[in-house]
């Protein structure tokens, strides 16, 4: 059962993910959803802003270090606990 930040991000990957009926989990590789370098640094942008977060990575970083939706979760979850 994904937490509540989990679920915010994967709603916000669903929107740019392409139209499918599979379910998104934190295991789902990012790719498998048609999710490329514009629709990450979207994402990334949507996410900085909704938490108040910086994710200070270039796209080549981002597609290195953020395999599945979970790496983003646990990306994200860090910046929200560093910056409190």
């Amino acid at each position: 059962m994904a937490d509540e930040l989990a679920t915010e991000i994967i709603a916000k990957i669903r929107a740019h993910a392409e139209p499918g009926g599979e379910e998104i989990t934190t295991n789902t590789e990012l790719t498998a959803l048609g999710i490329h370098s514009l629709e990450l640094t979207e994402i990334i942008f949507d996410l900085e802003e909704q938490y108040g977060i910086e994710i200070e990575m270039n796209t080549v970083d981002a597609w290195s270090n953020l395999k599945n939706v979970g790496d983003m979760v646990e990306a994200v979850r860090a910046l929200i606990a560093k910056k409190a």
